[in-house]
């Protein structure tokens, strides 16, 4: 019950997140996206106790293509450390291509990412994900984003099916811009 209750008070804090974004296109045309459009977006997390002697934190970064106005094509880079007493890094690399609804400034997405895990403390396996998100863009070419994903971990195909049940949510927020 703890477990669902943590994940709704994070869906709660990016929902809330994305409706206090201020719009700052609001007396302008909004052109959005365009196939041909490429896009780097920047997300990072950290934490510690109160004396900095225990803690962690994390960077991803994208770099994607736009395949069509409402279609694009993504590949991210994660990387993890912690600090317990002992330094331990993971990472992962994934693919993922999403569809775009485009709402003027605020761009919902819907898709799939299949990649890889490694490091220190998981199995170095597959890993496959469905996610959701949302880009609300603040000038013509940047924006945040917050984005939700259900990541499962699997060796083989045949092991896919039986993963998806010992699944983990995976959030993202950050910056990103097109050029």
């Amino acid at each position: 019950m703890e477990f669902k209750k943590r994940n709704a008070a994070i869906l709660a804090i990016l929902v809330a997140f994305a409706l206090a974004v201020p719009n700052a296109m609001a007396d302008e045309e909004f052109e959005g996206s365009k196939a041909g459009d490429l896009e780097f977006t920047l997300g990072g997390a950290g934490a510690n106790d109160q004396d900095f002697d225990v803690g962690g934190g994390a960077v991803e970064a994208s770099l994607g293509y736009l395949l069509s106005d409402n279609l694009q094509f993504t590949l991210r880079q994660r990387a993890s450390f912690a600090d317990a007493g002992e330094s331990t890094w993971n990472g992962s690399t994934r693919a993922a291509i999403d569809f775009l609804i485009p709402i003027g400034p605020v761009r919902p997405f819907v898709g799939a990412n299949l990649g890889y895990v490694y490091g220190d403390t998981v199995d170095e396996t597959f890993a496959a994900a469905p996610e959701v998100g949302v880009k609300w863009w603040v000038t013509q070419s940047a924006f945040v984003f917050g984005m939700a994903e259900y990541q499962f971990f699997f060796e083989d195909t045949d092991d896919a099916d039986d993963a998806f049940e010992d699944g983990s949510f995976v959030y993202s927020v950050g910056i990103g811009i097109h050029f």
